[in-house]
């Protein structure tokens, strides 16, 4: 709870910014009260990201007023606002990887003399704030490349209470931990609460807010349309005020029939991992596959498309025997298509146009005497997006322009124009927002009853029993075994993964 329900931290008033003729802020409110953790919620484009540079000095407002602790706020610049208090801590870490926990935790607040860093004199200042984080295993000595993902999120954080931080913002803290990071960060969270710092909270993942947070305010459109206690609301209507309708349901019926058999993985394993996994996938069917960070997962999924080397074991394709050295090629040729976890680096090639992306990997279709009709490309491309409600201004836009959600359901256009049946999809809601969530499963649920068999890889357990015939959980490599999603509760699937064990669940 709250320490003052009446001392105001942050308030941001009226607030507009207007980029050529797009408006992206159009006087947004935001209040945030000292010592609470307050979510900000809203679709990809709502305006969050414009909203929390403006208060972080990135960006200079056209119209409004800003607050800290009742004293008026108009930072000049980041620095400026981290001198007045205010800490970011972006989704991507700006840290420095070959410097030590201490040198990043001080940097640009060095204590020198005559030149020369004394580095006695800041231990004790960094050795305050890592106490407060209570992680033991975290030394100021410690080079931050040899730490795991949510570890080094608590150095920005040790950054940000040397910095005297009064308003933290997390953009999306949870997006690349384990569950087991997770925790830890909500301990931390827990414990900056209890000394009276503001967190503003940036989630897609509904259930964390409604865990971690007090408070939310709903952006919609540049606008603030809600704001509230957490604890009287329920996510359904939270899902309501981002996306401006009533939702009948976050998960559509799956209400497809799985028939034959598209996809028999038998024995399968990779030079590290996987180490044994045997499934068969059906036409119609979606089939989820649980499992911690590490476990394997990903691994299973470029094994099988032919992206890592296979130490033993056999995949079979519509019935037709498939040797271990398969190649993506060969794969795409059988109609085995991969949405990569990674749309930045693998999924997709951001500066390229859409056209691009949904339509180089199968150009047969739109030459002619080895010439290439980008007419028809391009009306390909608008066709795609037709089907599956991307929004976008030209389809010589670039992909990277685009929403999260939209970007997603490129990478998966790419596959159905390229004529797959099997999807292989690693986390495909990651990182982007409910509302885009809702239609990915939607097209899924669509793609099913047109008879594609879908393999999907999530660490999200409310996105596995929501859309999914079938559930396997892998846990160090080794896929359990499949059962009807209705036979698994959200208790034994993650003791599964965490331990390995089915027996006395």
């Amino acid at each position: 709870m709250t320490g003052n329900a009446h001392e105001v931290a942050l308030r941001m008033e009226g607030v507009r910014k207007r980029f050529g003729g797009v408006v992206a802020l159009d006087g947004v409110t935001l209040e945030v009260e000292r010592g609470e953790v307050h979510a900000l919620v809203g679709e990809n484009g709502a305006g969050k990201s414009t909203l929390m540079k403006v208060l972080s000095g990135a960006l200079r407002p056209d119209a409004g007023e800003m607050t800290l602790g009742g004293v008026p706020f108009r930072p000049t610049g980041p620095l400026d606002a981290r001198r007045a208090g205010v800490a970011m801590i972006y989704q991507e870490l700006n840290l420095a990887l070959d410097l030590t926990v201490e040198q990043n935790v001080m940097l640009g607040r060095e204590e020198a003399s005559f030149g020369v860093v004394r580095t006695h004199a800041m231990r004790p200042k960094v050795e305050e704030a890592l106490s407060v984080l209570d992680q033991p295993g975290l030394r100021p000595d410690t080079r931050v490349a040899e730490l795991a993902p949510g570890t080094r999120q608590l150095v920005e954080i040790a950054r940000a209470l040397v910095g005297d931080a009064r308003i933290l913002v997390m953009d999306e803290p949870t997006s690349s931990l384990s569950s087991e990071e997770t925790e830890a960060l909500f301990a931390v969270i827990e414990r900056l609460r209890a000394r009276r710092v503001s967190i503003v909270y940036i989630s897609h993942f509904l259930e964390e807010i409604q865990r971690i947070a007090d408070r939310f305010t709903v952006l919609r459109d540049g606008r603030t349309v809600g704001t509230g206690r957490v604890g009287d609301t329920s996510i359904e209507g939270i899902v309501e005020l981002m996306v401006g309708r009533k939702l009948d349901e976050v998960f559509p019926a799956i209400d497809s029939e799985p028939g034959e058999v598209l996809l028999e993985v038998d024995r399968l394993a990779g030079v590290a991992l996987p180490r044994d996994a045997t499934f068969a996938l059906r036409r119609g069917e979606i089939l989820g596959i649980a499992g911690i960070v590490g476990a394997g997962r990903t691994e299973l999924l470029r094994a099988i498309f032919g992206l890592d080397a296979v130490k033993s074991g056999r995949v079979r394709v519509a019935a037709a025997e498939s040797l271990a050295r398969a190649t993506p090629h060969r794969r795409l040729g059988q109609g085995v298509g991969l949405v990569s976890e990674d749309r930045k680096e693998e999924g997709l090639a951001l500066e390229l146009s859409i056209t691009n992306n949904l339509t180089l990997s199968r150009l047969e279709p739109y030459a002619r005497g080895g010439v290439l009709s980008e007419a028809r490309r391009r009306d390909a491309a608008r066709r795609w997006a037709g089907e599956l409600a991307i929004r976008f201004d030209h389809p010589d836009q670039p992909a990277g322009t685009l929403s999260g959600g939209n970007q997603q359901k490129v990478a998966i256009a790419r596959l159905l124009h390229h004529d797959v049946d099997v999807l292989l999809l690693d986390e495909p809601t990651r990182g982007i927002d409910v509302g885009s969530k809702v239609q990915v499963y939607r097209l899924l649920a669509d793609l099913a009853r047109a008879g594609k068999a879908i393999l999907v890889v999530s660490s999200y357990l409310p996105e596995l029993f929501g859309i999914c015939h079938r559930i396997a959980v892998m846990h160090r490599g080794v896929l359990s075994d499949v059962r009807p999603t209705s036979e698994w509760t959200e208790h034994e699937l993650m003791h599964v993964a965490t331990t390995g064990e089915t027996a006395g669940v």
